[in-house]
């Protein structure tokens, strides 16, 4: 039970670093997965969670009919499109997490396998795709009603964006690195001096047989240099000066992780709390060859292994270690709690139309700051397969969202070995059990518009308060997910300076901001009470 006294915490004593190394109890579950929609009438191949708790979800537009129709009078006319000149059928739409509904949206060009980030107002900005949609920007401003839909802007990118990555910068911009055949990067909103275009070597010099430096890593780091990941290689770069900071050494093993070995990264939890580092962690791909063998129907053995980098290290080295299943195809997210999720996938092959083989639907939960024997957790499977182009988001209240699956040139739903997924569904961690009722925090209030550096305060109540060695304030920012490829997420834990008992079972925690827009750069965030391994539900704030 709880000491009944009221202030925890007389001398506003400043926390020390949250003990992440414990998990959660012996007791747990390995969660539990539910099926929120049989058919959303498209296949999720890009997902991205919004500040009103709505989230875009699309695919492309050039197979044909999806299954999903427009409203009247919205059909597309597109002469360009490979399919269907004339398309009355939806290719994007808008689920509501609270009502469980979505609605369609229309997308004018082609978004086949491009890339996205949200601007520090909440703007979606999706960059490129194939066909008439590689140099299209387009936006999605989130609204109340049922008004806001996708705007284009046809030609704005300098060159063709199919397989980029994007990353939100401390001053707002967005950079966007790579692409098939382009060994570049360029940054939108565009600069007023000079060139908006800068050439990258280093995305050459990763292309291999079967490019492999498709979709490259990118992390922004806390020194407000870019971290740089393709295929086995990895640099830090000074966007600002065009200047290759540092060329870190290649992961151990040589196994490509780029698309199309696609395996997955994360940046691991910046802590406020101590001095700072910033550590990339890497998980599964797939061996030299795999596409060449694939193309042959053999399908070897995904990559095993998972390789940590800590960047701000005098001299990194990468740190292996393996997981409990080959795979390929993961996406990788950060858990409120500090914990990684990996999730989707398969065990052979590769990415690309019918390159993989045996699905691994067990998710596996990877505790960063836990023992080093004990990091891997195997969660209970789906009943689904989710291959080439699923994706997964979290969601506000602790849940991956999962959608999509389709490893053919069209929608194939019969005599296919992976036929066409269009379902919706949702994995609930361990953590969200009514078994640990008791230790989830309820977030009260709290401060919505978070300045740098600055105090701001958090009321919780929580039945059975343990202590302060577990309890934390962490920001998520949600990620733009394709391809293995969760772009722009980060988590910070932030600095507590004290917590107060107020009345009963509510606290009141005065925390402190981020430090700099290069541990956080502005915009929406998650943000999450976690106590004893339990985290509340997310409450959306804005850093400015």
């Amino acid at each position: 039970m709880i000491t009944a006294f009221i202030l925890l915490s007389i001398f506003f004593t400043v926390f020390s670093a949250p003990d992440f190394s414990q998990t959660l109890p012996a007791t747990v579950n390995q969660g539990e997965w539910h099926l929120l929609h049989a058919s959303i009438g498209i296949s999720a191949m890009h997902m991205q969670l919004l500040w009103n708790n709505k989230v875009v979800i699309f695919d492309r537009t050039d197979f044909g009919p999806s299954n999903l129709s427009l409203p009247p009078h919205l059909c597309r006319h597109d002469p360009r499109d490979h399919a269907l000149q004339t398309d009355c059928t939806a290719h994007s739409l808008l689920y509501c997490v609270d009502t469980n509904t979505f609605r369609p949206l229309k997308v004018q060009t082609d978004t086949w396998c491009s890339s996205g980030s949200v601007l520090p107002n909440g703007t979606l900005t999706q960059t490129g795709g194939f066909n008439d949609g590689d140099h299209v920007l387009r936006m999605f401003t989130p609204c109340d009603d049922y008004s806001c839909d996708w705007v284009e802007f046809p030609g704005y990118l300098s060159q063709r964006r199919w397989y980029a990555s994007n990353q939100i910068l401390p001053d707002g911009r967005i950079i966007i690195v790579g692409g098939r055949r382009q060994f570049n990067y360029e940054f939108y909103p565009r600069s007023s001096r000079g060139s908006n275009l800068y050439t990258l070597d280093f995305l050459r010099e990763t292309r291999d047989a079967h490019e492999n430096n498709l979709y490259p890593f990118l992390h922004l780091l806390p020194d407000g240099n870019l971290f740089i990941f393709a295929n086995t290689r990895s640099i830090s770069l000074d966007y600002k000066r065009n200047r290759v900071v540092q060329e870190f050494p290649p992961i151990t093993g040589g196994e490509p992780r780029n698309y199309p070995s696609s395996g997955s990264s994360v940046l691991l939890p910046i802590n406020e709390t101590q001095a700072i580092e910033a550590e990339v962690l890497v998980c599964g791909g797939a061996p030299p060859g795999a596409v060449s063998q694939a193309l042959r129907g053999n399908f070897v053995s995904a990559s095993l292994t998972c390789g940590r980098l800590k960047v701000t290290d005098e001299n990194p080295n990468w740190v292996m270690e393996e997981m409990p299943v080959a795979r390929v195809m993961g996406d990788m997210l950060l858990l409120p709690t500090g914990d990684v999720i990996i999730i989707n996938g398969a065990r052979l092959g590769a990415a690309g139309w019918e390159y993989g083989r045996s699905p691994v639907t067990n998710p596996v939960i990877y505790l960063p700051f836990g023992d080093v024997n004990r990091r891997f957790l195997v969660m209970s499977g789906s009943i689904r397969p989710r291959m080439y182009h699923s994706s997964a988001v979290l969601l506000p209240d602790g849940r991956i969202l999962v959608g999509g699956s389709n490893p053919h040139v069209y929608y194939n739903f019969t005599n296919v070995l992976y036929p066409t997924d269009l379902s919706l569904e949702a994995y609930s961690p361990p953590y969200t059990s009514q078994a640990f009722s008791s230790l989830r925090p309820h977030i009260l209030s709290l401060d919505e518009n978070l300045r740098y550096g600055q105090s701001f305060s958090i009321v919780f109540n929580v039945c059975e308060y343990t202590n302060d060695r577990v309890l934390s304030a962490n920001i998520v920012a949600p990620s733009f997910t394709t391809h293995t490829v969760a772009m722009n997420q980060r988590m910070v834990v932030l600095r507590v300076e004290s917590v107060m008992q107020e009345a009963g079972n509510t606290y009141r925690l005065s925390v402190v901001g981020p430090s700099t827009p290069e541990i956080a750069p502005p915009g929406y965030y998650m943000l999450f009470v976690v106590h004893s391994g339990i985290p509340s539900h997310g409450s959306w704030v804005k850093i400015h």
